[in-house]
């Protein structure tokens, strides 16, 4: 019994070492001297371009909306039709419940009793800095909490610029258009008249 025993943990012993393929392979320490790459160290450089995980090249591009601290007036990346159409519909998904489709501040939530976020359209939030909308977005502000874990800093900046292009249609001044989207827009506005029929 005893040799039985002393001939399976001796099979087991040589089947463990049998296997030395990378279990058991050399390691550096980070930082550590390598004579494998021709700078002599072990750390590679980073790729062009790559940013840590913590790391913020732009604080503005980073979500933060300011620069210094300061709230910031101006987008990190030119802000085209697309933008400004996925910016819509980031904001019908995430702000339309408090802030409904206007801006004006009363939601369907906020039908049901939550808490009434101010209205976009106050002169106040016109004149708020873009910056202030992502930085609201990015901490939270009051009663809303901060969205930096459902909004990518990417989408909170386009959400912003539609929330500059929902301002500015709410005070529009119809007669500086040109002619033509005038006259559409009279055409629009127009009651339609329905035939009476024969009876």
């Amino acid at each position: 019994m005893r040799l039985s025993i002393a001939t399976i943990l001796c099979a087991m012993t040589l089947v463990g070492c049998d296997r030395d393929d990378m279990h058991n392979g050399a390691r550096l320490k980070p930082y550590e001297a390598s004579d494998f790459f021709a700078d002599g160290t072990s750390a590679r450089p980073q790729v062009e371009g790559t940013v840590a995980r913590h790391q913020a090249v732009d604080p503005v591009v980073a979500g933060s909306g300011r620069v210094n601290g300061q709230l910031v007036d101006t987008f990190p990346f030119e802000i085209t039709r697309q933008d400004l159409i996925r910016g819509q519909q980031r904001y019908v998904i995430y702000c339309t419940p408090c802030h409904a489709a206007t801006g004006e501040g009363d939601g369907m939530i906020v039908r049901r009793g939550f808490t009434r976020p101010p209205s976009f359209h106050t002169q106040k939030l016109r004149e708020a800095p873009v910056g202030h909308f992502v930085d609201v977005m990015t901490n939270g502000y009051g009663a809303m909490y901060s969205y930096s874990d459902r909004v990518s800093v990417e989408d909170r900046w386009k959400i912003a610029a539609y929330i500059r292009v929902l301002q500015f249609s709410q005070r529009a001044d119809p007669t500086q258009l040109p002619s033509d989207d005038q006259q559409k827009l009279a055409d629009a506005l127009r009651p339609t008249t329905q035939p009476t029929g024969q009876h």
